[in-house]
Parts: structure tokens; C-alpha cells; sequence
């Protein structure tokens, strides 16, 4: 619906009131979608990972680290995406190799490094998918609103700094149904990073009973960027961001630019970075989902060649969180399994 967070889904408007009526519609066929929603059962135990807004909050690097906390457990986790960005429409293994990212878009190319994705609007396709994959675990990326599929765990994750933006629901602002009708179907909260714009959805969540843990966002190798002149570039849900976290470990930002969510980087606008960066002596600066959205032009084989790309991980305010979160998908799935 929305490229880029209109400005009035984080302060007053006259639009937020213009578009109520339209949102209090969206909200009630949210709710309903919600309740009604008939989930198919599939063989293999179900974590998915979620958020309560449109827009960027953190979920891949929080899939990654569940994904990796599961092969420690001695499980074969397979990430189920619906590939955002992309065109596959059919259900399709990703290749990292092979594929790109107008494929099967940006973020199951990351994923895809560590485990193995299934791409496809089918969830249940998919699933079929990774169990033939041998996978005996399946980490849902989204879905969690919409995914005709049964989740033995939902995990909302939510940024500290920008919360929910003003608290309605779409297209009057960010939130793709109520808070309190999707902490009826969620099992727990993820806060990620620092802030306090979500008190509001920490405090509903413990009204709920649902229990919230804490992460927040870590460069892997931050001292190679201190000092450092950049031009710094993102197109992902909230850039400003990525500019933060690079000033936080000390990069010099001579010029930052800002672009779309999921954004198809031309060619032209990669020559521009290219000359920019270098008629004023600047490194060029990234995210990893900006990396792998450059093309296959000489602009983006010469890109390629001098970009720095700023590698993000979680750290779990307690270690314990990650498998305490994999082991409750576990325990779900068992009792489902003994059920039927």
C-alpha cells in the first residue's frame, strides 16, 4: 500500500481523521480475517515471526537468530517467506546463487545464507516444500495477519523507537489490525532496540498476559566504520534507522540518502552514488538488504567492488530467549500433533 511511512502515521494530521472511517472498515475485515481465518494444519511444528505494523521492525535478523538457535537444538529449520518485492509466484527454493532479487526479493536472499527458504503466497506449498527439503522445522517470516497456515508459536516483533507509529489502524496509520485483537492470536512480544514508542503495545501486551522479551540490533565488526568519511544509502523500512546505528559506532555521515522500502536501485542511480562518492573522497556505506537489491549492470559490477556493507545481529537482553521461544513452538506442535 505504502512505499515509504506517510508522515501522518507518526503525528496529528487532518488525513488520520479523513481516513478513520476507511480504517474502521479495514480494522473490522482485520479483525474478522483474524478470527475467521481457516489455518491448515501442516506436518512440521510452526514458529512465525510477525510484527504489528506495515514497514520494517526488524524481523529478518530476528528469524536469522531463531534459525540459527535451532540448528544449535540439533533441528533442520527451514524459513518460509512470502518474498516481498519478488515475482515467483509458483512455490520455489531459494538459490542464492541462481536467483535474485527481483525473483524472490530481498530479504529470503539473506535468509537463504542460513538456512534453507521456501518462497511462495502458499504457505502451505511451502511448508510442503521444506519438509521434502528435509526440514523438521519451519520459521515463518510474516504471515501472521494473513497466512492461511497454523502457528504453533506467533512471535510480534516491535521497534522500541518508532512503536506503532499513532496507534491506527491502516491506511489512518501503520497497524494492520487493533493491537489488542492481534495480542488475542499472538503467544509473545520481541521490543527490539531502544526507546519507550512501545510502552503502549508492552503494556496491552502484559494486560494480554503474553510474556515480552527484550533484543536489540548489534554491528558484527563496528570499529572498521569509526572515523570512517561515507555516504550512507538504505531503502528499507526505516533508514533513518541504519544512519543511527551508523553514527552510533562512530561513522562521519558526509551525505546520507534515503530510499523506498524494498527499492529496485537503477542503474543511473548507482552511477549518481558511484560519482558522489567518489568526487568527495567517501566510502560507500549499506545494508545488506540494499546489497542484494544492486542489479547486474556495470554500474552495480562496480558498486559491488568498493561497497561497505554494515552486517546487523540480535542480542537477546537474556540468551535463554531464543530457545525458550523454539522450545514453546515444540511443546505446541506436540500437543496439536497428539490432538488430531
Amino acid at each position: 500500500m505504502f512505499s515509504q511511512a506517510p508522515a501522518f502515521w507518526s503525528k496529528p494530521d487532518w488525513r488520520v481523521a479523513a481516513l478513520s472511517p476507511v480504517a474502521l472498515v479495514y480494522g473490522a475485515v482485520a479483525r474478522r480475517r483474524l478470527v475467521t481465518a481457516a489455518r491448515r494444519q501442516v506436518e512440521l511444528p510452526v514458529l512465525c515471526v510477525g510484527n504489528f505494523t506495515v514497514g520494517g521492525s526488524g524481523k529478518t535478523p530476528v528469524v536469522i537468530a531463531l534459525a540459527l538457535e535451532a540448528g544449535r537444538m540439533g533441528l533442520k529449520p527451514g524459513i518460509l517467506s512470502r518474498g516481498h518485492g519478488g515475482r515467483a509466484r509458483k512455490p520455489l527454493l531459494v538459490e542464492p546463487e541462481r536467483d535474485g532479487a527481483e525473483l524472490v526479493g530481498d530479504e529470503p536472499l539473506l535468509l537463504a545464507r542460513h538456512a534453507p527458504v521456501a518462497v511462495t503466497p502458499d504457505r502451505t506449498a511451502g511448508a510442503r516444500l521444506l519438509e521434502e527439503q528435509g526440514c523438521d522445522f519451519v520459521i515463518m517470516d510474516d504471515g501472521f495477519q494473513s497466512a492461511h497456515i497454523h502457528m504453533d508459536f506467533a512471535l510480534l516483533v516491535v521497534d522500541a523507537a518508532h512503536g506503532v507509529g499513532n496507534g491506527r489502524v491502516l491506511p489512518a496509520g501503520p497497524l494492520r489490525a487493533q493491537i489488542v485483537d492481534q495480542l488475542r492470536y499472538a503467544d509473545a512480544v520481541l521490543r527490539l532496540g531502544d526507546g519507550h514508542a512501545a510502552d503502549e503495545v508492552v503494556r496491552a501486551a502484559s494486560r494480554a498476559g503474553r510474556p515480552v522479551y527484550d533484543a536489540a540490533l548489534a554491528p558484527r565488526t563496528p570499529d572498521r566504520f569509526a572515523g570512517k568519511r561515507v555516504l550512507a544509502f538504505a531503502g528499507i523500512g526505516h533508514p533513518e534507522k541504519f544512519f543511527v546505528t551508523l553514527r552510533g559506532i562512530g561513522a562521519d555521515i558526509v551525505e546520507a540518502r534515503s530510499f523506498p522500502d524494498h527499492h529496485a536501485f537503477k542503474e543511473e542511480e548507482i552511477r549518481d552514488l558511484l560519482t558522489t562518492a567518489r568526487d568527495q573522497g567517501l566510502a560507500l556505506v549499506t545494508t545488506s538488504k540494499d546489497a542484494v537489491r544492486l542489479g547486474e549492470g556495470p554500474a552495480s559490477v562496480e558498486i559491488r567492488q568498493v561497497l561497505e556493507v554494515v552486517e546487523v545481529e540480535v542480542d537477546f537482553a537474556s540468551s535463554e530467549t531464543p530457545r525458550r521461544i523454539i522450545s514453546q513452538t515444540l511443546e505446541a506442535w506436540r500437543r496439536r500433533k497428539s490432538s488430531l
